[in-house]
């Protein structure tokens, strides 16, 4: 991947596209639909028209709205094209300058004032813990009514996990096993803090086993990830100026991020603060947060290991998160740190570049393709028969469990910490298979 730099204009990067086609067998519009207007080239001419004659259609905004962001097409494309930053620049335009109908205005304002919270996210534990219980979810599901009333909340409704009891919160300060080889923050996320807690206490306990005194700032809030893909770019701004304060006065060498959608957008802060028109000292703060942003997995296989790993003997797939792989370039080191654990089979999907529909909250905004989307990546899943999914994103371990389920193939799905965790502690099988 090329890094296009905050500096070059959104017309230079629309003319690297030649549309030579490489990016349309990984997009997972141009796959599920196959109409040009839905493929990356087919959106960047659109682009290009709405450069040139300074005007937004409601064909065109359908288009960008379309398009999950999952950049398989960077990944896929020889000649450099920075498709994330020309779709995130489009995106800003469109949240600015094109009315929405009123409904899907209020679910986008429900989405963005719950989601970036993790405060708000974890008071609904509670709640949504006795609405499981009770077993109306399922009668919910069945009769199809949220469907009928809002295709989003639906999708809100059908992605939402199982929760059980939290572990203990996190110290501000976890100290390292044995001698210390490294100080790194690490981030607790938003969705990941509030529905995924337990990922956090393995990644905590993982890094300290493995020699890091672990920093774990509890005044951190959203890292403004999920606004920046969706074109809210000043609330995007303000998350993530916030979070560089917070990491900056902490003095650690590396901040450690588990959630591939947050690690993306922070390895791109600068490009941000960019495209916002900030000045040049935020832009050099950006910088040099997002210089010391690296995703776990990545972390630890440069790191190295020390802690011993027991046998976890079960067979488990891997899924490459989006951001993960095409918004970072991290895919060998997952699957490293899996392959490292002695008994443990390590399998890969089929059609591994192709999004499984959760992108953010498209599934949300875009419940009908993202339902498609799920359900061809659950049939990748079975078809491995492992009975343990292993993903790099919260986002990604709801839309499959989700489709899983729906698709009556449960599986268990869980995180890359958790399975390290589980092997260092020497948990076996049935410790991992109780995550969940």
């Amino acid at each position: 991947m090329i890094d296009p730099g905050p500096e070059r204009s959104f017309g230079d990067l629309l003319g690297d596209c030649v549309h030579c086609g490489f990016c349309l067998p990984t997009c997972p519009t141009d796959v599920l639909w196959g109409q040009e207007m839905d493929s990356p080239r087919g959106r960047i001419h659109l682009m290009g028209q709405m450069h040139e004659d300074d005007v937004l259609t409601e064909t065109a905004v359908g288009h960008f709205d379309n398009c999950l962001g999952c950049l398989a097409c960077v990944s896929a494309c020889p000649s450099g094209v920075a498709y994330d930053a020309l779709i995130e620049h489009t995106r800003h335009r469109v949240e600015t300058e094109y009315e929405r109908p009123r409904g899907e205005r209020l679910l986008r304002e429900a989405v963005f004032s719950l989601f970036p919270h993790r405060g708000r996210l974890r008071a609904l534990r509670g709640p949504l813990r006795a609405y499981q219980a009770t077993g109306v979810s399922s009668l919910v599901r069945r009769s199809g009514l949220l469907d009928r009333l809002s295709p989003g909340l639906a999708a809100m409704e059908r992605v939402a996990p199982r929760l059980s009891s939290p572990p203990p919160p996190l110290p501000e300060l976890v100290p390292a096993v044995g001698e210390r080889r490294a100080r790194v923050g690490m981030l607790v996320g938003c969705v990941q803090g509030a529905f995924f807690p337990e990922v956090n206490t393995a990644t905590a306990r993982v890094l300290a086993l493995e020699g890091c005194e672990v920093v774990i700032p509890r005044s951190q809030g959203c890292c403004g990830s999920l606004s920046s893909h969706s074109g809210r770019l000043e609330e995007a701004v303000g998350f993530a100026k916030g979070l560089i304060e917070v990491f900056e006065a902490r003095q650690v060498e590396r901040i450690v991020v588990n959630s591939a959608g947050c690690g993306s957008g922070m390895k791109h802060f600068d490009r941000t603060m960019a495209e916002a028109g900030e000045s040049r000292a935020w832009v050099d703060r950006a910088r040099a947060v997002s210089e010391r942003v690296v995703d776990l997995a990545e972390f630890l296989v440069d790191l190295g290991p020390r802690a011993e790993r027991h046998p976890l003997p079960v067979h488990v797939a891997y899924h490459d998160a989006c951001h993960l792989s095409h918004g970072q370039g991290v895919t060998a080191q997952p699957r490293e740190l899996l392959r490292g654990i002695p008994g443990l089979t390590v399998s890969d999907l089929p059609n591994r570049e192709v999004c499984c529909g959760s992108a953010g909250v498209y599934n949300l905004l875009r419940p009908e393709a993202a339902n498609a989307l799920g359900d061809r990546k659950g049939e990748d899943v079975a078809s491995t028969g492992a009975r343990v999914l292993v993903s790099g994103n919260p986002g990604c371990s709801l839309q499959i469990a989700a489709a899983m389920e729906r698709a009556g193939r449960p599986v268990v799905v869980t995180h890359t910490a958790r399975v390290l965790d589980a092997s260092l502690r020497g948990l076996g099988v049935e410790g991992l298979l109780g995550s969940g």
